[in-house]
C-alpha cells in the first residue's frame, strides 16, 4: 500500500514522512523529488515536473517496483493540489491494484515555519578579468532547489487553499499537526492506519490493458440538444459514458451496459453508430478502436434518476459543444465534433487519430 502525505508545504509533509518511517515497521520512504533530480532532460523553465509524462511514468513504475521488491508500506511525501494530477497518478496506481491512503497535514503558519527545512546553499565565486588573469572579487551564497523551479511560498499557499475549496477536503483524510512536532503527528497517523480509520481512496481498479482495446461510448442528449459527460476518478479529463468492450460482447450491448452501470439509466432503444476512430498506441497505452454511438434523448424524468458509482465517477453534466472543448482531451473532442456532424447528416464517420481519411 501507499500512504500519500499531502499538505500546504513540502517541508511539513517530508518532516512527517521521515518520522512515519521510523514509527511504522516495514515502511519505506519514497521521495518523488529524487526522480526529478534524475530526469535525463530537465523540465522546461517554469514548468512543473508533475506534468511531464516521463516523470509520471517513472513515478508509477518506481513505486510499483519498490512495493514488489520490499513490500510493506510506501510513504510518499508529495503536495498534490491539481485534481487532474491526482486522478492520473492514483488511477495508474489503482490499475496495478495498489491501494493509496491519502492524508493531508492540517497546520497553521506557526507550525509550518517551525518545521521548515534548513535552506541548502551553495557558494558562488564572482570573478573579474584583470589583465591576463581572473581575480576573485567576491563570494556569495544562494539557496538551491531540486530543479531550480520551486514556486514561492505564497503561490503554494494559494494553490493549496484552492484545492481545499475544490476537491482536496473530500479526498484526503485530515490529520492535525501536533504542536509538539512531526514525531507525534506521525504517531497519530500510524494509529489511524492501524485502526482502519484511514481508508484507501475509493477509486476503481481498472486493469491496465496488455493489448489494443475496443471501447464503446454513448452520446445521450437532453431536450435542448446538450449531451452528457462524466468525470472519471481514475484518469484525467471528462469522458462520454461508456467503456471497454468485454471479450465476446457486442459493442452496442457494451455501450448499453456501461450506460446503465455508470449512470443508472437503462436505455430501451437501440444505439446508432456515429463514429469509428482508431487510436494509435502511445506508450504506455496500447490504443485500439473507439466507437461512439447515439443513445438518443433522455426524457426529463431520467435526469433525476442519474446515479454515479462513487469509486469510478465523481460528477456528470449536460454540456454544449463549446463547453465540451474545455472539458474533453483533444482527441475526444475531435471525436465528438465528427460524431455531432455524423448525427446531423445521418452518416457514419471513420477516423484515424481523430481525423477522417476523407472529408
Amino acid at each position: 500500500m501507499i500512504v500519500w502525505i499531502n499538505g500546504a508545504t513540502g517541508a511539513a509533509v517530508r518532516a512527517v514522512a521521515r518520522e512515519v518511517c521510523d514509527v511504522l515497521a516495514d515502511s519505506t520512504l519514497f521521495d518523488p523529488r529524487d526522480l526529478v533530480a534524475r530526469l535525463p532532460v530537465p523540465p522546461p523553465e517554469g514548468s512543473d515536473p508533475l506534468d511531464l509524462p516521463l516523470w509520471r511514468r517513472l513515478f508509477v513504475e518506481t513505486a510499483a517496483a519498490l512495493l514488489d521488491e520490499v513490500g510493506g508500506v510506501l510513504v510518499v511525501p508529495l503536495p498534490l493540489y491539481a485534481q487532474e494530477r491526482r486522478d492520473h497518478l492514483f488511477g495508474r496506481l489503482a490499475s496495478r491494484a495498489i491501494a493509496v491512503h491519502h492524508v493531508r497535514i492540517e497546520a497553521d503558519e506557526t507550525i509550518l515555519h517551525a518545521w521548515a527545512e534548513p535552506v541548502r546553499t551553495e557558494t558562488v565565486r564572482v570573478e573579474a578579468a584583470q589583465g591576463d588573469h581572473l581575480v576573485t572579487t567576491a563570494t556569495r551564497t544562494r539557496p538551491t532547489t531540486v530543479n531550480g523551479t520551486a514556486a514561492p511560498a505564497p503561490a503554494r499557499t494559494t494553490a493549496y487553499a484552492s484545492a481545499l475549496a475544490d476537491w482536496l477536503t473530500a479526498d484526503a483524510h485530515p490529520l492535525p499537526a501536533d504542536p509538539h512536532g512531526p514525531r507525534p503527528t506521525a504517531e497519530a497517523l500510524a494509529r489511524l492506519l492501524a485502526s482502519g480509520a484511514l481508508p484507501a481512496c475509493p477509486i476503481v481498479q481498472t486493469a491496465e490493458p496488455t493489448a489494443e482495446t475496443l471501447a464503446a461510448g454513448v452520446l445521450l442528449f437532453d431536450e435542448t440538444g446538450r449531451f452528457l459527460l462524466v468525470d472519471p476518478t481514475y484518469k484525467s479529463g471528462w469522458e462520454f459514458p461508456g467503456g471497454v468492450v468485454e471479450r465476446g460482447e457486442a459493442p452496442s450491448l457494451a455501450g448499453l451496459r456501461e450506460v446503465q452501470e455508470e449512470t443508472g439509466v437503462r436505455l430501451r432503444a437501440g444505439l446508432h453508430l456515429l463514429v469509428v476512430d482508431w487510436e494509435p498506441p502511445i506508450p504506455p497505452g496500447f490504443g485500439g478502436m473507439r466507437l461512439l454511438f447515439d443513445g438518443g434523448r433522455l426524457p426529463d424524468a431520467a435526469h433525476a434518476s442519474l446515479v454515479l458509482p462513487g469509486p469510478e465517477l465523481r460528477d456528470w453534466r449536460f454540456v454544449t459543444e463549446e463547453e465540451a472543448a474545455k472539458l474533453l482531451p483533444p482527441v475526444r473532442y475531435a471525436r465528438l465534433r465528427w460524431a455531432l456532424r455524423a448525427r446531423r447528416t445521418g452518416t457514419i464517420a471513420y477516423l484515424e487519430r481523430g481525423t477522417p481519411l476523407t472529408d
